[in-house]
């Protein structure tokens, strides 16, 4: 059994940045792959960023060169490092993980850029 909890949304100005965190628990050896999600108000979920086991990132055209997904093994942690939001990055964002077939969700964390 594999937990996943993120944190680290909250309101920010256009331009600005914010870094989410996704803490894993359980049987994480497990794990595929781990990636980012995010789902705006009447749209459907959307995959921005993957971080594989073996450390290969991929990530969305909307968020490249804006958005880093990274990974902290000692702390069983993944981030996403959000830079230059815009308004349109308004989502509500959740973390994945994937022991294959399988998804694993956290509960979302609430990201609001707006002035």
């Amino acid at each position: 059994q594999v937990q996943l909890v993120e944190s680290g949304g909250g309101l920010v100005q256009p331009g600005g940045s914010l870094r989410l965190s996704c803490a894993a628990s359980g049987d994480i050896a497990r794990i595929n792959a781990m990636r980012w999600y995010r789902q705006a108000p009447g749209k459907q979920r959307d995959l921005i960023a993957t971080i594989t086991s073996g450390g290969s990132t991929n990530y969305a055209n909307s968020v490249k060169g804006r958005f880093t997904i990274s990974r902290d093994n000692a702390k069983n942690t993944v981030y996403l490092q959000m830079n230059s939001l815009k308004p349109e990055d308004t989502a509500v964002y959740y973390c994945n993980g994937l022991i294959y077939p399988v998804d694993i969700w956290g509960q979302g964390t609430q990201v609001t850029v707006s002035s």
